[in-house]
């Protein structure tokens, strides 16, 4: 099972736009994301984002390409500042591969929690329009495939 672990693209700053849509450079950003995992091949059978703007946005643009025939998923446990160790991914998921578009600090706190079982300790270094690939073992262990960030596309 693979995990696409999303930070939602560049948005407006709350005191320009209280909704925080994105910008124009963060539309660009998360298209060029798109088009590089649909080069790469890449597929899953959910698309899961906070039910922020931003996030929904991020997640539209990128189910396109790589779940275009799936309906979008809004998960209320994926916000800010929620908990990575609330919710058992791989369960959540039904051992399907999935994409989760979310926010910072939780994105990089949830990589860390996979990965070392520890939260606090940062192993991610996200900017808007990332994401972490992360892919569990015949044991349940997790272990990071890759991570594309958008200065690299």
């Amino acid at each position: 099972m693979k995990l696409y672990l999303v930070q939602h693209g560049e948005a407006h700053p709350k005191d320009v736009d209280p909704d925080r849509p994105l910008t124009e450079r963060g539309m660009e950003d998360v298209e060029r994301l798109a088009a590089f995992l649909g080069r790469a091949g890449i597929e899953v059978e959910r698309v899961i984002h906070s039910g922020k703007l931003r996030a929904a946005q991020t997640a539209d643009l990128l189910a396109t390409t790589v779940a275009p025939l799936v309906e979008l998923e809004v998960n209320d446990q994926i916000h800010p500042n929620d908990d990575p160790r609330l919710v058992d991914w791989q369960e959540k998921t039904g051992g399907r591969d999935a994409m989760l578009v979310g926010h910072l600090p939780f994105m990089a706190k949830l990589v860390s929690q996979l990965l070392a079982e520890d939260p606090e300790r940062l192993i991610a270094a996200y900017r808007p329009g990332s994401v972490v690939c992360l892919e569990s073992g015949a044991e349940g262990a997790w272990q990071m495939n890759w991570m594309i960030r958008p200065e690299l596309l």
